[in-house]
């Protein structure tokens, strides 16, 4: 919030121009004068300019002040030199100390005025010059066009630079040895690699049209844009400390009966206007916070680590207890009349309507009346479930919490079991998305990848309750999928084959929320394998997915396949990825598609848009179903929930690929 500052009373009442910096201390041009507050107040210039638009102070208080028009030189608060010129209206000046000159800007000339000789030159001509700065040896300008770096000593002008985030440029700064840009569509840094650090949304900036860029406190940057005043900070910290952040707000804001929440908010970006929302994937969200602690827990031996992931499970047993159904998972939970998420993910409010006018409402009653369970389960909460249930029979430390833990894995699996291969819902129906069924499975082409994720998963899932149970019966029911129904053949096929299939609904265009899934399966589907034969093609189907998925550098996909025994994981892609993810988790509108600094590729079944994925910061944020997704998000009314970056932290972590200290 700007408000106006009104501690020099003398100010309020002057026609303030311009505001410069001088040995730290702020210098002001009015319409009269040149003057400062600092100095005993000592330092005034009266300048005498009709229409003075700009100045610049350079050693011993010597300053130039520009004007429609003309030029002047002041030594010692007096005019030492004066210019009058036709068609000049200056933009920007600067005090060149090494060069021993000020350069002065017009909208289509630079000047050189030597010092000490007094001498003004006009060294370059352009179109549409908006701004002006050194940087290393070079004269840097600004235009509605691109970048222009011109010689120092020369003034010979590079090829225009245009591939910018935005080449309508306002402003540009050598901050501490780094190049800023200001445009009409955000803040940019020149990086070292050639690259641009991009500043842009409501998740950076008040608003992303420009005006200046200047040096903010304590290693910080300041943007002043058209409607407000924007500070960056810049602070170094390990990836652990990032974590602790985020364990912070975790635990502050987004745990709902011991699942995992999200945030609504009343006012966008105020997280104190915030309360729980309800999803369609809240079993699945709490796993991945679940196995984050219990990751944290193996790492570090912590009992808050323990306490919250027990916590966790109880809260995600509840999704099966409140059913009453033998073993079929809830979506969610809570108390009647206060839930959200009328619909269910994936279907359209037609669909909706016309299911709850055949089956009722998708909020089903608790045999107490008190509280409403959702239904129309999906196979991503299996998947979940079975993953986290079965780290947690792995690593809990108490063995009646792993007994609870396997008694899921038993009574999830045996719903499966003795309904058909399929979640069968209060109404006596499969739901939409939970289907193992063979007949349902073989009827996909081999190239859809549905085929393959669904005998993959329901494989993992027998695999894992044969471990945990013991129970013969699971890898009988596994044999025969596998060789009256080739399941392991569907399994094991490389996931280069998935594509576009004409005809077919699943098909076209690549599913990320399969590939989290397929990656929250694979340690069971290959550590839990029944044989060395099977682990070995199991570990062979995985690599493929990975290697498919490599280019989106997602800590998550190299963690879980690192506990596969992957050793290739991409572990520099991985630090990259959790040290460009944003510190702010508001869901902020982000654009990308006017960058042209972005190497486009043909349209791909993938939906890949670039030739490499974005950093974190400077897309919409998004859940680890979300590759590739550049533009877009929400309206500032929704914080994510950390376990974002907390569960691929501590995976990380628990396979031995992240230290304790990994530094920035």
């Amino acid at each position: 919030l700007l408000v106006e500052n009104m501690l020099y009373r003398p100010l309020i009442d002057m026609n303030i121009l311009a505001i410069e910096k001088y040995e730290d201390q702020f210098v002001y041009l009015t319409n009269n004068a040149v003057l400062s507050n600092s100095w005993a107040g000592k330092f005034y210039i009266e300048h005498s300019l009709k229409d003075p638009k700009q100045f610049v102070v350079a050693h011993d208080f010597t300053t130039l002040v520009a004007g429609t028009g003309e030029l002047a030189l002041f030594q010692d608060s007096k005019r030492a030199w004066s210019k009058s010129l036709t068609n000049f209206d200056p933009i920007n000046l600067i005090f060149d100390k090494k060069g021993k000159r000020f350069l002065i800007l017009t909208e289509d000339a630079v000047y050189q005025l030597k010092c000490p000789e007094k001498e003004l030159s006009k060294v370059f001509e352009a179109k549409n010059l908006t701004a002006m700065t050194l940087f290393n040896d070079k004269i840097v300008l600004g235009t509605d066009y691109g970048i222009l770096s011109l010689d120092g000593k020369t003034f010979k002008a590079d090829e225009i630079n245009q591939k910018l985030p935005w080449t309508e440029i306002t402003t540009v700064n050598n901050i501490n040895g780094s190049l800023w840009v200001g445009s009409a569509k955000g803040a940019f840094k020149f990086r070292k690699d050639g690259k641009y650090d991009y500043y842009a949304s409501k998740r950076w900036l008040v608003d992303d049209e420009v005006i200046d860029i200047t040096e903010g406190p304590d290693n910080s940057v300041t943007i002043l844009t058209s409607t407000g005043l924007s500070n960056i900070n810049f602070v170094a910290m390990t990836l652990a400390k990032k974590a602790e952040y985020f364990q912070k707000i975790q635990r502050l804001r987004h745990i709902r009966y011991g699942l995992t929440a999200d945030l609504t908010l009343r006012t966008p970006g105020d997280v104190s206007t915030g309360y729980y929302h309800d999803t369609d994937n809240d079993g699945l969200w709490t796993s991945m916070y679940l196995a984050g602690e219990l990751f944290r827990y193996a790492v570090t031996k912590s009992e808050d680590a323990k306490q919250n992931a027990y916590e966790a499970f109880e809260a995600m047993e509840r999704l099966t207890d409140i059913t009453e159904l033998n073993g079929f998972p809830s979506r969610s939970y809570e108390r009647d009349g206060y839930e959200l998420g009328l619909g269910s993910n994936g279907f359209s409010e037609e669909w909706r309507k016309e299911y709850v006018a055949k089956h009722g409402r998708i909020w089903r009653p608790s045999s107490d009346g008190r509280w409403r369970w959702k239904s129309s389960t999906s196979s991503d909460e299996s998947c979940g479930h079975f993953f986290v249930y079965a780290l947690f029979a792995e690593i809990a430390p108490d063995k009646e919490w792993r007994d609870r833990a396997i008694h899921q894995i038993k009574i999830e699996m045996d719903h499966i079991i003795d309904n058909d291969w399929y979640l069968v819902d209060w109404n006596g129906k499969p739901t939409a998305w939970g289907k193992w069924n063979p007949d349902y499975v073989n009827s996909f082409p081999i190239n859809v990848g549905d085929r393959r994720l669904n005998s993959t998963l329901i494989l993992a899932f027998l695999q894992t309750a044969y471990k945990f149970t013991g129970d013969k019966k699971y890898k009988k029911e596994a044999q025969k999928l596998i060789k009256k129904y080739g399941y392991d053949e569907n399994a094991t096929r490389p996931a280069s084959v998935i594509g576009y299939v004409e005809g077919e609904a699943l098909s076209d265009g690549w599913n990320h929320s399969d590939d989290e899934m397929y990656f929250l399966t694979i340690p069971a589907f290959v550590n839990y394998s029944f044989d060395e034969e099977q682990k070995k093609k199991h570990f062979a189907a995985a690599k493929s997915h990975w290697e498919e998925e490599r280019s989106e550098k997602n800590p998550v996909w190299n963690f879980l396949y690192a506990m596969t025994g992957g050793k290739d994981y991409d572990l520099n892609e991985s630090v990259w990825w959790l040290k460009e993810f944003p510190m702010d988790l508001i869901g902020w509108s982000v654009t990308n598609s006017h960058r042209k600094d972005l190497i486009r590729i043909e349209k791909n079944f993938r939906n890949q848009e670039y030739t490499e994925v974005l950093p974190g910061d400077e897309r919409p944020l998004h859940l680890h179903n979300g590759a590739y997704r550049n533009n877009g998000g929400g309206n500032g009314t929704r914080e994510y929930a950390p376990y974002l970056y907390l569960f691929p932290y501590w995976a990380g972590r628990y396979v031995e690929a992240i230290g304790a200290a990994e530094t920035e």
